[in-house]
């Protein structure tokens, strides 16, 4: 009767921990095999600052050169110079950055161009040499603290916020030959979405304020709508218009946040902003607040111990880098722009230097999830696999402040509580078996003190 008991016991502890299995099991909807321990990557692209602008006064990292002066005109030098200033709170303007702004400001790679070239077009030059430090974006610096800093993470191309977006997600940004539109050069081009979907493997493009109705096909008449067609390079590609499976995956960034409540984050999510974008003249403060709504959501999602996040910049803005960037092919690199990854794998503190760009995040996708090159840009690239390390265990999450103080730990998330319950039913498993054999044991020895065979 006894053993009954035993097993009976035994049973049901067994069946409890096959049922907290079944809960964790349930809470990662990820069972396609990757490389890595990340079974979500999480990117989100801002818009238009530098490295310099954001962490040039960042403490270890490659900042701003002591004795940094830019000539006003580098023909001139008796004109002047202006030295890296203090933005705070000053007014920005958006600062002229396409490529033909690009090639003045590098100048055959002097680097010495910024201050001319915006003051050729009626712009302010001095404010391309104006700074953010850690009292104006302290969010930011707590992540690189935390997290891993990219001092060395480069835009793809020469160019605005188009080309870079296209090489976000093709790996090239399509030469368009006359008569041809963008539309009609992707028919042929794949995307990672293609590799993805083709692949099996789950993703979505996230979207602030998502209006289904902007595509290449009816922008309509008010100018910014624009935006949303250039930052989702997909909507300029029929497939992901026309077919109902591939456009579904383009939805609103309210998605997200469902999607973490409900355990159905895809493997890769690509986030594009729109009110908070840190566009200037947007402010900082503002994408600050937007940025760490998405990271901490994440964090208190039951996805937090198998995710990266990666937050970077789509262009240079206009804005002062010193570093030259190397350059690859006749597109690029463009200059450095700011990226810090957030993961419990990534490194604590770290300032990465490893070369990278946007093909970086395409390379890191097809090594992890297993599916082939876009092209030769992704093909080459470094992958962002340097800001791992696989060999801890997953850190357990820290809510930081917007201010720069000490972090708060963060509370316990769904996977850790997972963790403890598997804890506590192995103990009281462990414990009962022993109760049990003492019992066993005591039993026996009284049945011997009796004469009982």
């Amino acid at each position: 009767m006894k053993r009954m008991r035993l097993l009976a016991l035994l049973l049901a502890l067994m069946l409890a921990l096959t049922q907290v299995r079944m809960a964790s099991a349930q809470s990662d909807p990820q069972s396609t095999k990757t490389a890595t321990p990340i079974k979500h990557l999480v990117v989100l692209m801002q818009e238009n600052h530098t490295f310099d602008n954001y962490f040039g006064t960042y403490p270890g990292a490659n900042g701003f050169p002591a004795n940094t002066q830019i000539p006003v005109d580098p023909a001139n030098l008796a004109a002047g110079y202006v030295t890296p200033w203090h933005l705070g709170n000053s007014t920005i303007s958006d600062l002229s950055h396409n490529g033909a702004t690009y090639n003045e400001q590098y100048n055959n790679g002097l680097m010495n161009g910024f201050v001319s070239a915006l003051n050729r077009r009626n712009q302010n030059g001095r404010q391309a040499l104006g700074y953010y430090d850690g009292t104006d974006i302290p969010y930011y610096w707590n992540l690189a603290d935390n997290y891993v800093l990219f001092d060395n993470f480069f835009s793809s191309a020469k160019e605005g916020s188009q080309a870079n977006h296209l090489y976000w997600v093709a790996g090239l940004a399509p030469d368009v030959g006359k008569g041809q539109t963008l539309a009609e050069k992707f028919t042929s081009l794949p995307t990672i979405f293609d590799r993805l979907e083709a692949a099996g493997i789950s993703w979505k493009f996230y979207v602030q304020n998502y209006d289904p109705a902007i595509t290449y096909r009816d922008l309509g008449p008010i100018a910014n709508r624009a935006s949303q067609v250039i930052w989702v390079p997909l909507l300029t590609i029929d497939r992901f218009l026309d077919d109902p499976k591939l456009s579904s995956h383009i939805v609103d960034l309210s998605e997200y946040y469902t999607d973490l409540r409900n355990g159905t984050l895809p493997a890769v999510s690509y986030i594009v902003p729109s009110g908070a974008s840190e566009h200037p003249p947007g402010s900082p403060a503002a994408g600050q607040r937007f940025v760490k709504s998405l990271i901490q959501e994440l964090m208190r999602s039951s996805a937090w111990d198998s995710s990266a996040f990666l937050l970077t910049y789509d262009d240079w803005g206009g804005w002062y880098d010193h570093v030259k960037p190397p350059q690859v092919d006749e597109y690029g690199y463009g200059l450095r722009v700011p990226a810090i990854m957030i993961s419990p794998y990534a490194y604590k503190g770290k300032i990465d230097s490893t070369q990278l760009d946007f093909t970086s995040i395409l390379k890191f996708i097809e090594d992890n999830w297993g599916v082939a090159s876009l092209a030769s840009r992704d093909a080459a690239a470094n992958s962002l696999i340097s800001a791992f390390d696989f060999n801890q265990l997953p850190r357990v999450p820290v809510y930081l402040p917007i201010t720069r103080v000490t972090p708060v730990a963060a509370q316990a998330h769904p996977v850790s509580i997972i963790y403890i319950t598997y804890g506590i039913v192995f103990l009281t498993f462990v414990l009962a078996v022993i109760f049990v054999l003492l019992r066993q044991k005591r039993t026996n020895k009284g049945m011997e003190k009796s004469g009982i065979e």
